[in-house]
This record gives structure tokens, sequence and C-alpha cells, in this order.
């Protein structure tokens, strides 16, 4: 019976193109192409010229016939290489008799498989843009299967096959490059499930009925509230929640609402589409897109325009959001973790934070006291922060605590709480001498924390600009000249860092390159 090589061509052409798992591509194809071939067997190989072997890519097989998923040795003859003999083969080779093929029987013989040459193959070479990346073998048993006329029936599927094959390659790089992410993902996340649980110092101390409230809610699927002062480790407790949650293995995505500018928080937060704005190229995910089987952060909630708390209200009750410049809702499963240090039922009382919204949030509220209520933590935050600011800055010994240091820092009142000790305990490990360590006195002289809030030294009464003057100088001190980011002046002043700047501009000091050295902030103008 004659073929149409036109309709064996598209019908072949399409079951090879038919499918993403090359396998069930092959298969369908072996299935049809075996009423005018007589093919048991299908087998997809790459040479590895470092190793002088094909190795398999795939393999599928009808009928109950065997196929071996292994390494094919390409062994040299005379002077020939095997990487020579393999860039030389012809476009389709039939081995009809194997028994008489000597390279065939000594193939055989390496891979252990010696007398069995009851089967026919016909071998077809693959290339693409001129680049041969591997062979297509189809298997029969018994032998004088294959005729020229199927070589050349073959010969028509080359370039389909070799498609297939490169999209396979790609395929599994992909997925091993994924296992490998799945493995590093899997390490980090034991890691950080083992910090979660020293890390957070002060647990069994000052922190304990807090660890209880986290304990209590974490494997729940309830909003958590965090109210507590600036620099008080909201974030630290948020992390534990998650790590100690039924989602510890999906995302935990952060986000500072007050960093992000207002005109970018809607697509930061939901997303954009195509062409949503000016800019937008490409469809992007948000924040809660990303965080989808996980939980959601949010810092500083309280800083949150109105028009986005009406979304996030609307993600509260539907589970769902919808992009910028979207019509489509996207369903999104999360939780939600806020944190603020600002008092929103008093913002909802005055009309400034909606009060659908902090019903919602506040459902389980979680206070973190300040460090001058839990000084007894004091101690082992002071070792814990020595060690990890030794280790960051790479000192080959941990300096030591003067005399009377631990007493003097027991004593001060902190008001840039866990943030402000971190950062004293960093400035001192960068001027320690001789290792020990070398403490500013835990006292803003000169500042709005020290003596009488409104008083010079000389007992006159400070005018306001001034004394605003010298307590952003002093939290300039404490955050080591940073402005904005996390434990920046901006945040301990509870400020936007916009409207700080444009304070500091006002008031005259300098910011940025302006800036004078870590530590002369709260030097009168006229010692500097």
């Amino acid at each position: 019976m004659r073929i149409d090589v036109n309709e064996f061509f598209r019908q072949a052409a399409v079951r090879i193109c038919g499918n993403l798992d090359v396998e069930k591509a092959m298969l369908d194809c072996l299935k049809y192409i075996k009423s005018h071939i007589p093919a048991q067997a299908m087998e997809m190989h790459i040479f590895i010229p470092e190793a002088n072997v094909l190795k398999p890519v795939a393999a599928v097989a009808v009928d109950g016939y065997p196929y071996f998923r292994e390494l094919i040795p390409v062994l040299p003859e005379g002077r020939e290489t095997p990487a020579s003999l393999w860039e030389n083969m012809e476009d389709v080779l039939l081995i009809n008799r194997p028994a008489e093929d000597r390279m065939v029987c000594e193939t055989l013989r390496a891979m252990g498989r010696e007398g069995q040459h009851d089967f026919s193959l016909l071998i077809l070479r693959l290339e693409l843009q001129g680049r041969r990346i591997g062979n297509l073998t189809l298997e029969a048993q018994g032998t004088n299967r294959f005729l020229p006329e199927h070589a050349e029936l073959m010969r028509l599927l080359r370039e389909p096959f070799a498609i297939a094959m490169a999209n396979a390659l790609k395929h599994q790089e992909v997925v091993r490059l994924k296992d490998l992410l799945a493995d590093d993902n899997r390490f980090l996340r034991t890691e950080m499930r083992e910090l979660a649980g020293v890390d957070i110092v002060g647990s069994d101390f000052g922190l304990r009925e807090v660890m209880a409230q986290v304990r209590q809610v974490a494997p729940l699927e309830s909003p958590v509230l965090l109210l507590g002062e600036t620099g008080v480790g909201k974030e630290v407790l948020a992390n534990a929640i998650h790590e100690f949650s039924p989602r510890r293995n999906g995302p935990l995505i952060k986000v500072n609402c007050g960093a992000i500018p207002e005109s970018l928080i809607d697509s930061e937060l939901f997303g954009h589409e195509k062409g949503a704005f000016t800019g937008a190229a490409s469809r992007k995910r948000g924040r809660f897109e990303r965080a989808d089987g996980g939980t959601v952060f949010l810092d500083e909630i309280g800083e949150l325009p109105p028009q986005v708390q009406v979304r996030l209200l609307h993600v509260f009750q539907r589970h769902e959001i919808e992009r910028v410049g979207g019509g489509e809702p996207v369903p999104v499963d999360i939780r939600i973790v806020a944190a603020t240090h600002r008092d929103l039922e008093r913002l909802a009382a005055a009309g400034e934070f909606r009060e659908d919204l902090w019903f919602r949030l506040n459902i389980f509220p979680v206070r973190i006291p300040p460090l001058r209520e839990r000084k007894e933590d004091i101690p082992a935050l002071v070792h814990h922060f020595m060690e990890s600011k030794a280790r960051e800055l790479k000192m080959h010994e941990r300096p030591v605590l003067p005399p009377g240091a631990m007493e003097r820092l027991k004593s001060y009142s902190w008001p840039g709480n866990v943030r402000e000790l971190e950062n004293m305990v960093e400035r001192a490990m960068i001027r320690s001498r001789d290792g020990v360590l070398v403490f500013d006195t835990p006292r803003l002289e000169g500042g709005a924390f020290a003596g009488d809030a409104g008083a010079s030294g000389d007992g006159r009464f400070l005018p306001l600009d001034e004394l605003n003057a010298r307590h952003i100088r002093a939290a300039l001190d404490l955050a080591l000249g940073r402005v904005n980011g996390a434990g920046g002046a901006a945040e301990l002043l509870g400020l936007h860092p916009n409207t700080l700047r444009k304070r500091m501009i006002r008031l005259g000091i300098p910011f940025g390159r302006k800036a004078p050295p870590v530590g002369a902030w709260t030097e009168t103008p006229e010692a500097r």
C-alpha cells in the first residue's frame, strides 16, 4: 500500500509536538508510525563527548517490548575517535543484522549484553540549525525488520524530533535547577526554623508572655496585630509566627508600608497588568500574589493611604485581589500579620484609619513590651549582638565588656529599644581598642532625653526649633547617620523619611554627603 508522505509527516509531527512531556509525545508518535514502520521501541540519546557515551534522554515502547535506559559506550574504530565517529555518522543508519556488525557486537559486549543479537535498529541523526544534538533510535524484535523506505519516512521527521529533543533537554535542565532551588530552599528554611527557636532573645524572660501568645496563635489562620514601639522586635516575632505555622513552607513576604511611595503602593501590593500605566511594559505580580500559600507581614500598617486600606479590606473579606489595570479577580491564599507603633484605635476614632479594617486586624493583638520594661533581657541581648556583629565585622576575637558596663546599660531607659541597643553595641565594636569594648555613656548629652527636656545646660529654656534640632540630631546619632530604612532616624522618630528630610532642611541639619561623621550629631554647633 502506497503511503501519502505528506499525511504521514503531518500526523507524526502533530503527535511529536502535541505534548510538553517528551515521553508521552514519543509514545503517541510510536503508536502511529508502527502502522507504517515495524517499530516496537523508540529511544532518544545525546552524545557526551567528555565520557564518550550516549546518554538516554527519553525512551518508550509498545507491545511489552523491553527497552533499556542505560549509557551506551561509543567505541573508537581504527584511527576514528568516538567524537569523529559520532559527527560523521550517516543521517539514517540501518542495522538489520547486528551479529554481523563488529562495532555493534563490541558495544553490546561493553554493555554486558553479549550474544543478544535478535533485533533490528533504525538510527536517525538529529540536527538543529546545522548542529548535531543527538540520535533517535527505533528498535524492533527480529532481524531484517527495517527497509530503505522506512529510512526515508523517518528522514522526514528529523526536524520535528530534533525540536522535541532540544525542548526535552531544556525542560530537564529547568527541572534540575528547580530541584536544586527547592533543595536550597528546604535547607534555608530548616536553618531559619532552627534560628527562630533560639534567636528570639528574651523568650524565657521578658518576652515569655509574648512567646506564649505567639505559640498560641501561630498554628491558626487568624490575622495577628503586633503592637509596640519602634525597635522592639516586631519583625522577629512575625518571623516566629510564620515559622511556627502550617504555612512555614510557603513564602513570607515583608512589606514596609511606610517606605513605599504612595504613587507606587497599589502596584507593589496588588501588581499590575501590562499597559496599566506609563512604564508598565509587562504584567507584574504584587506582594500579595507572591505570598500565595504563605504569610504577608505588613509592617507599619498605620501608614497605609486610605485607598489602599479599602483594597486591603477587600482582601480580608474575599481572599482575592485585582491587579492595577485588571478586571479579573485573582484568588490569594494568604495569612496577614500586621505591625504598628501607632495607636490604631485612636486613629480609627479620629477617622484617620478605617474602623472596619481596624476591627479585622484587632482579632488577636500582641503587645510587645519596650526594652525599659524588660531590662532583665539586656545582658542576653548584648552578648547576642556582640556575637553577630563580630561575624559581620569579621573580627577574629570577640571584644570583652569593661567592668561596670552592663550596669550602666541596664540603668538606661532605651527610648530606641532593642534597635538602639544593637546600634550602640555595633558602634562600640567598631571603636573597640585592645579587645575591650568602648561604650558611649548611654545618655544623650545635650539631647532631649537628658535632664530637663526643655532646658539648656545653663538653665535657659530652649526655643522649640532648637529643641527639635537636638532631638533629630540625637536620633541620627542613634541611627549611625541613616535617615531612612530599618533603624533609621525617621523610624526612630515615627516620621516618614521625606517629612524628616524637609524638617532637617528647615532646621539646617545636613544629611547625605554633607552629613558630619557618625557620633558628631549630638555635639553642639559651637563644639563642631
